[in-house]
């Protein structure tokens, strides 16, 4: 059986498995709505525009902070990866930076920022920072030593060996880092939003939660769900593969 269509038939079975929740009763429907009220509300969200705006504005943000999270920690990487001393300790405290959630930046970002849209990037580029600096780091530091002894011996060395062979060697590592970079930073985005003055998915998604708009609640949940479910998977996981062929690194399907 296709992959498609078991997907389709466990989230028809989900679906079924909710309405059944609702018609029983085990929960009012304050707490737990039904399918159809949260589909009817996503509706009404997309029909007068406040989700395409909410949507827009939230990977404008997204946009702009990955781009700055993948260009510093592109650049903090080498760095670990070719200075030793930067490596062991600006190295250490990044390591354990890396396991503080992004939530825990959005008070720091409010106090320093306010609640506009700096405060929301901040976050994100944080979020995604630590995580592609470590890949680099280990990219550019596990470039196998044949490339770099048959490079030097043909010449090459300097600036020459980092760009045609270092780079390219770390490449693989380069796209992970992108593709968890992205994860994180659509994380740490929802957690800014939601403490911010909008819009965005995360400042709709608490704007329902205080008036107690359940539908809705659980409609952008599933929309956080889904964007960043189909822009993993048709995007980042089909790039990582096809790199990770054409370095040979995994067998063609």
């Amino acid at each position: 059986m296709p992959v498609v269509i078991k997907r389709i038939m466990f989230f028809v079975f989900l679906l079924l498995v909710w309405q059944g929740i609702v018609l029983l009763g085990i929960w009012p429907e304050s707490m737990i709505p039904s399918p159809f009220s949260v589909v009817n509300e996503l509706y009404l969200g997309f029909k007068d525009m406040t989700l395409v705006y909410d949507i827009t504005a939230s990977f404008r943000h997204l946009f702009i902070g990955l781009f700055l999270a993948i260009l510093i920690g592109t650049g903090l990487g080498v760095l670990l990866a070719k200075v030793k001393t930067a490596d062991e300790t600006l190295g250490t405290m990044i390591l354990a930076l890396q396991s503080v959630p992004s939530i825990v930046w959005v008070p720091l970002a409010i106090i320093w920022f306010g609640f506009g849209e700096t405060s929301i990037i901040f976050v994100v580029v944080i979020g995604g920072t630590f995580v592609m600096t470590m890949n680099i780091r280990t990219g550019v530091k596990n470039v196998s030593p044949i490339y770099l002894k048959a490079a030097k011996t043909m010449g090459s060395k300097g600036l020459d060996l980092f760009f045609k062979v270092v780079i390219p060697a770390a490449v693989p590592h380069a796209v992970t880092g992108v593709r968890l970079a992205w994860a994180f930073s659509w994380r740490a985005l929802m957690a800014a939003e939601l403490l911010s003055t909008g819009p965005g998915l995360g400042y709709t998604l608490s704007y329902a939660s205080d008036f107690n708009n359940m539908s809705l609640v659980i409609g952008i949940i599933m929309i956080i769900g889904v964007i960043g479910s189909i822009v993993d998977q048709l995007v980042f996981h089909r790039i990582e593969n096809k790199v990770l062929r054409r370095w040979g690194l995994e067998e063609a399907a």
